[in-house]
């Protein structure tokens, strides 16, 4: 069969028969809407160079597998570029839908970006989206569960509204997200004039067993990255090897039941790592470990109210005039072990040295907030070989193993420097690119 007589069935609407999926393409002057709901399991559809404006609601909703996908992407070398010229829709819902996968597409006006709604595995990669009238990507509609989602190297930037680049999750344990990934994703410039909040990723309260990892997040209006707790749905979300900088409140706030480790913070209008009470969660079930992080305003890390078991160890902290740990609630479920760097503490009186120097430790560090900055150690560093072997982390910010080595801060020390990428207005280079949420 001809692609082009596959293409007339497509627009027409007709389903094929499943043995007959196969890869479809489109142009600006299809119909794309109708194009990829015609999709059945297995089949692709490419989309090539031009701008499809979409003025009707582009409302998706495709039932496929874990084995045959339902994917729309960018055909190769192509930049396609989707946009609602007005903001009384969101670009794209995706609605009661499984194994679908949007990959390479530029997404620009409407309400919200792309709007997920009662649907699991969906996998967002490599598109851009920008310039939303609301938040980029959201999965956050009452009553629902998110399973399996893969936001992986998106470009997001310059939202609108509340702002968020992803609002993932609802208030007060309303709807779910668990046993997901998001990575590699670069979000900046959530914090326009017409921004009402602006965070950089927003997990809300009931998600669970997440994973949120090498993201880079500047210029937000709210946090960089924002958790709530998982209300005993189910595993800790982890934080792990982000970057982040301006950060238009603290850069990283969580409730409870996170692991944060191995994430670099260069700046943030308030504290660095701020782990306060949040609707129904209290700090408790907290794991903060080898994360380096410069501030200037408030506390370095800060723990409000502490109710249950709280870890920081093996940090490198360094506050420019302030504190470096401030802690307070029942400090009998608070360890504190082998954090170096520059600050005070308030509300405890050990595990951490105040030896510490921006000079002396790292190879180009600044409090200026902005870039370039090296935050890797450099030879004669407080953080060598000082961490507390009982936290020490497995790998390090460059996903280098720690074998052998036992060193404060985000990064494992060499003596041949940081052969990993140099922190810049960029993605952090993918480790792992996961499809349909599984690698």
């Amino acid at each position: 069969m001809k692609k082009t007589l596959l293409l007339m069935v497509l627009l027409l609407g007709i389903k094929s028969n499943k043995s007959l999926a196969t890869i479809f393409e489109i142009s600006p002057t299809d119909n794309i809407i109708t194009a990829t709901n015609a999709l059945q399991p297995g089949d692709i559809l490419e989309l090539t160079t031009g701008l499809y404006s979409v003025t009707l609601r582009f409302g998706v909703t495709l039932n496929c597998t874990a084995a045959l996908p339902c994917i729309i992407r960018a055909k190769a070398g192509h930049t396609p570029h989707v946009n609602r010229p007005n903001a009384n829709q969101n670009i794209v819902d995706i609605e009661n839908s499984t194994y679908v996968t949007f990959k390479g597409i530029e997404f620009s006006g409407g309400s919200r970006g792309l709007r997920v709604n009662n649907s699991s595995f969906i996998s967002l990669i490599d598109n851009h989206i920008h310039d939303t009238g609301d938040a980029a990507i959201t999965a956050n509609d009452n009553n629902k569960l998110y399973q399996g989602l893969n936001f992986t190297h998106n470009h997001i930037h310059h939202t609108n509204g509340t702002g968020e680049g992803m609002y993932l999750g609802c208030n007060n344990n309303g709807c779910q997200v668990f046993d997901s990934v998001f990575a590699n994703n670069y979000i900046h410039h959530t914090n326009g004039s017409s921004v009402s909040q602006g965070d950089g990723i927003e997990l809300k309260e009931g998600s669970y067993n997440n994973v949120i990892r090498d993201n880079v997040i500047h210029d937000t209006g709210y946090p960089c990255l924002i958790t709530y707790s998982t209300v005993g749905n189910g595993a800790a979300n982890i934080l792990e090897g982000n970057v982040m900088w301006g950060c238009g409140d603290h850069a990283i706030q969580s409730a409870a039941d996170t692991i944060i480790r191995n994430n670099i913070i260069l700046g943030a209008a308030f504290d660095g790592i701020h782990c306060q009470a949040h609707q129904n969660g209290v700090p408790s079930n907290l794991e903060i470990t080898h994360n380096t992080a410069l501030n200037t305003n408030g506390s370095v890390i800060r723990i409000s109210s502490i109710s249950g078991p709280i870890t920081i160890a093996n940090n490198a902290l360094y506050s420019q005039s302030g504190v470096a740990i401030r802690a307070s609630g029942t400090l009998s479920d608070l360890t504190v072990s082998n954090n170096i760097g520059q600050g005070s503490l308030i509300g405890v009186s050990s595990g951490f040295d105040n030896m510490g120097s921006l000079s002396s430790d790292f190879s180009n560090a600044s409090f200026s907030g902005v870039l370039p900055q090296d935050v890797f150690p450099k030879a004669g560093s407080a953080l060598i070989n000082t961490a507390d072997a009982q936290y020490n982390a497995a790998i390090d910010f460059n996903l280098s193993s720690r074998v052998g080595s036992l060193d404060v801060g985000a990064y494992r020390y060499d003596t041949a420097g940081n052969s990993g990428w140099t922190i810049a207005q960029e993605f952090k280079p993918a480790d792992i690119i996961f499809e349909n949420g599984f690698e």
